[in-house]
């Protein structure tokens, strides 16, 4: 199956080529109709008007009425005036001269009932012939017609042979009408492609982050118009990602400014509460539930500063990854014991995987989905770990209700919460952008999505520099 035509360049040639092909066609039949019509037109006129100068030349020789041998001595006079013409005379049921098998019944008939010259183009075995047909007439006083027919039938041979070589001649000219079509459509293509080719060249860069890209603009055509438009849009582009990028970064360094700012009065109130923690018990019940509220919302600030602390880092590019050969499964163990998650979730960790990746970065990364699960989940919660040699896949679901298709795409963006889906969150809304800062870091990747059983699926790949065992069976 062939495909269509997709590039500009081979579309303009076949329209230049399809344009002049039919410009070419249509002028060269036009021209050969023409040519053809006037050259036999010629021929005619001249065997007519030589037929009826020998018929007056031999008409008064002629016997009336005449006899057989009479008429073909008229006709082998008219005959003389042209070694390709044949002649057939007759008179009534009388007949002399050459056969004419080509003589139809309508030219007879016409002759019969007309004293004009008739005239008619056959062709028979491969050759074309003019017949024309004649009324003889005799002139004294008044113009009476004799009753004597002559036939007149001439090969057009020479004519078709000047047919010939006119189409031959229309042939070459069109050939080469379409070669100079085809040099017209390449450097009219070039024209137009060369700067069409600057443009989509330019275009790429500035996608690929290189917004100082400019066009050089060369003449005033809608070309040079549309170079020029170009230039101005990134122009205003790159003034406007400049502006943005330094707004961004004003923004990242008040957060980092922000977060560095409040870590030493938070770590005071943090040292404070502990202490209100460890006497609340002999306080009266409101101030002791006053004291406790504020142990948790100071707990809650102090995470909320340390997560925008990581996030500083990350954006700043000064989150260091510190890669260590560690068992997975070990890992996952000691994250879910280290907070108390153990019988609150079901691990699947059949076997060792190894891999060379940061142990801190790997345990925030599953604290932070197995958290997220249990507090907007439903129990039971698992985690399973496979590993197929190349990545290892860390696997988190829960048994709520899911997540909301329009949701979905949004899971991982920073301070992004949903209160339709879930119940409303009061962490930061930044433990799944660091997880998937975490996951990048490594290399790998992680999306969320819903199983079909019921409850959200978090998966975690994370590649193998380390070459892992293969799997070991499951005990029974």
């Amino acid at each position: 199956m062939n495909r269509p035509l997709r590039g500009l360049r081979p579309r303009l040639i076949v329209a230049f080529v399809l344009v002049a092909a039919v410009a070419t066609t249509a002028t060269g039949a036009l021209t050969l109709r023409e040519a053809r019509t006037g050259i036999l037109r010629q021929s005619q006129d001249a065997v007519i008007h030589q037929l009826r100068t020998r018929v007056s030349q031999q008409a008064p020789a002629l016997r009336y009425p005449p006899a057989r041998a009479d008429l073909r001595a008229f006709a082998d006079g008219i005959a003389e005036a042209d070694g390709r013409w044949r002649v057939l005379a007759e008179y009534r049921d009388l007949g002399a001269g050459d056969r004419l098998d080509e003589l139809t019944p309508e030219i007879r008939e016409s002759v019969s009932d007309s004293r004009a010259t008739v005239f008619q183009r056959v062709r028979a075995d491969g050759r074309t012939s003019l017949l024309v047909g004649m009324s003889v007439v005799f002139t004294d006083r008044s113009t009476t017609a004799s009753g004597v027919r002559v036939f007149l039938s001439v090969p057009q041979t020479v004519e078709q042979r000047s047919v010939d070589a006119l189409v031959t001649g229309v042939e070459r000219a069109m050939l080469g009408a379409l070669v100079l079509a085809v040099a017209l459509a390449l450097f009219a293509a070039r024209g137009v492609l060369v700067p069409v080719r600057a443009l989509r060249q330019a275009t790429r860069r500035i996608a690929e982050g290189r917004l100082d890209t400019r066009l050089a603009v060369h003449g005033s055509d809608e070309l040079a118009d549309l170079s020029h438009t170009f230039n101005e849009t990134a122009a205003a582009l790159e003034a406007s990602v400049a502006e943005l990028r330094e707004m961004e970064a004003r923004a990242r360094r008040f957060t980092a400014d922000v977060s560095h700012e409040l870590r030493t009065p938070l770590a005071a109130m943090s040292a404070v509460t502990d202490v209100l923690d460890e006497d609340a018990a002999r306080l009266d019940p409101d101030t002791a539930t006053a004291v406790r509220l504020i142990s948790e919302e100071t707990g809650r600030l102090a995470s909320l500063v340390d997560d925008l602390m990581e996030i500083s880092r990350f954006d700043a590019g000064a989150a260091a990854v510190h890669r260590d050969v560690i068992d997975l499964a070990e890992s996952i163990r000691r994250t879910l014991a280290a907070r108390g998650w153990t019988d609150a979730v079901e691990a699947q960790l059949p076997y060792p995987v190894r891999a060379d990746v940061d142990p801190r970065r790997v345990d925030v990364v599953v604290a932070n989905l197995v958290g997220n699960a249990l507090r907007h989940g439903e129990r039971p919660v698992s985690v399973r770990l496979a590993s197929d040699g190349r990545e290892a896949v860390i696997e988190v679901r829960d048994s709520g209700p899911g997540i909301a298709g329009d949701v979905l795409p949004y899971v991982f963006d920073r301070f992004f919460k949903s209160d339709s889906a879930r119940t409303r969150s009061e962490g930061s809304g930044l433990g799944l952008a660091i997880t998937a800062e975490n996951v990048r870091a490594h290399g790998g990747s992680v999306h969320a999505a819903n199983h079909p059983a019921g409850g959200a699926v978090f998966t975690v790949a994370l590649p193998l520099t380390h070459e892992s065992p293969p799997p070991e069976p499951e005990q029974p």
